[in-house]
């Protein structure tokens, strides 16, 4: 059975779409972020920003009804608007971090996160999202800079 993917590359030769796996691309989701690390010994425990990319890769054995892998408009509208929301100009900080307490008096926006801000961290928190609104997700990369990036991806 032929298994579609719903990705950014894929393309086979002279442009042609892979027939045995039906690869779309996805619109890249933009989002910029503060973080620092803690425990962590590099110039990335200092606060700092990032403009990111996420991509995200989701799969089906079949297509639709409307022969579709998904809609691009219902990933567009679920995933970014929730990576809007929880990360778009925010301080992305682990929830003991000392920094927590002072952002947040002045108002400033804060995404409490469980574990150290890494960039995985973040591309596993995309994924458990994309994941519980129900696409079949593979995986998710979120690119930091235009040179790094970290992928999560289902076992």
């Amino acid at each position: 059975m032929a298994q579609f993917l719903l990705s950014i590359a894929g393309r086979g030769r002279k442009g042609s779409v892979v027939q045995s796996r039906h690869v779309l691309s996805l619109q890249r989701i933009e989002f910029c972020y503060g973080h620092r690390l803690m425990d962590y010994g590099g110039v990335c425990r200092h606060p700092h920003g990032h403009n990111a990319t996420a991509e995200i890769e989701i799969r089906t054995d079949t297509l639709d009804e409307r022969n579709m892998v998904a809609d691009f408009s219902d990933i567009k509208r679920i995933v970014k608007d929730w990576i809007d929301r929880e990360f778009d100009h925010k301080m992305i900080l682990r929830h003991d971090d000392p920094l927590v307490k002072p952002l947040q008096q002045l108002g400033e926006p804060v995404f409490l996160a469980s574990a150290n801000p890494t960039v995985e961290h973040i591309a596993k928190l995309i994924f458990d999202f994309v994941k519980s609104r129900g696409f079949d997700v593979v995986s998710v990369r979120v690119w930091e800079t235009p040179s790094s990036c970290a992928a999560f991806r289902d076992a």
